[in-house]
């Protein structure tokens, strides 16, 4: 992310605990706000938890039990969980944050405030 988008991570060595995988994002602006996406396979709902405190929104997902009896001999995806941290803009309307989960798919709405929402306005005589 650069200075320009609303939410910046920051960087994971400084920031993110460790023994966590740190998620994928794409962030999205529209003219409400933005969409921010995050890729957490093997999450769902019931392992998901998302803290806002002051401006710091902080994603952590827990994947399940892979139910699996056996020994892995070879794997190349981690059973680690997720967790990533984002600083949020005060054009953000922390009230209007809203989160829902799709096949290991976070999708994150979050509104603008009124204030900076693009606005017409109408010429008079």
């Amino acid at each position: 992310m650069n200075a320009l988008t609303p939410a910046k991570t920051k960087t994971p060595a400084a920031d993110e605990a460790p023994g966590y995988l740190l998620p994928t994002v794409n962030i999205y602006e529209t003219e409400e706000g933005y969409l921010v996406e995050a890729d957490m396979p093997g999450v769902s709902r019931d392992g998901l938890e998302i803290y806002l405190d002051h401006n710091e929104l902080t994603l952590l997902g827990r994947r399940g039990g892979s139910g699996e009896a056996g020994t892995a001999r070879y794997r190349e995806s981690s059973p680690a969980d997720f967790r990533r941290v984002f600083e949020l803009h005060p054009e953000i309307d922390t009230q209007k944050i809203t989160a829902r989960v799709d096949q290991g798919v976070l999708s994150l709405l979050l509104g603008k405030r009124e204030e900076v929402k693009p606005r017409r306005i109408e010429v008079t005589e």
